[in-house]
């Protein structure tokens, strides 16, 4: 059965902090929808209304095009040991790029990660709960060590440059902001 509720409470925020894996959804208004799997601890409850997550360079920036086009973001939570349980964060994103005046304000709530590059808060509107009696049982192994070595092989020019190769429009052709001035 699934409960609807307008803030995070206790048990939530405990449930988030034993998760090791979550997922983002976001969609322009016209395009493809894009769901994203994150790790590596890369993610903040601040508050009840507000979660972030230092965004790790991939071979896309789908959220923050999104984001840009109309605010909407979800993000989401399953158990795969334990009690079955999903829990859904509903509400607009906001992006803060390390040129951005609020970056040190946002960034001191992380531990450093590799290919740091953008935050992206949600302000929470709804949050959902939902059974997970469909979800399967896996273990938790540890974290990839691929994106770190990628990362230093690259250095921080060899990052840039594959943002501006790869990640300054979205499958779409939206722009996701991640270079501009």
């Amino acid at each position: 059965m699934a409960r609807i509720y307008s803030e995070l409470n206790d048990s939530h925020l405990a449930f988030i902090q034993d998760q090791h894996l979550f997922f983002t959804a976001s969609a322009a208004c016209e395009g493809r929808v894009n769901v994203s799997p994150k790790g590596m601890d890369s993610l903040r409850v601040l508050d009840a209304q507000t979660v972030a997550y230092l965004d790790l360079t991939g071979s896309g920036n789908e959220t923050a095009a999104h984001i840009r086009d109309n605010g909407r973001l979800t993000i989401m939570f399953c158990s795969f040991v334990g009690n079955p349980l999903i829990l859904r964060l509903y509400g607009q994103g906001e992006v803060v790029h390390p040129r951005d005046a609020a970056w040190p304000d946002w960034r001191r709530h992380f531990e450093d990660l590799p290919a740091e590059r953008q935050i992206i808060v949600l302000h929470i509107e709804t949050v959902q709960t939902s059974c997970g009696y469909g979800v399967p049982l896996f273990e938790y192994q540890g974290e990839r060590e691929t994106l770190p070595r990628w990362a230093e092989k690259k250095g921080e020019q060899g990052i840039r440059d594959y943002w501006r190769e790869k990640n300054q429009l979205s499958i779409d052709g939206l722009p996701t902001g991640i270079l501009e001035n």
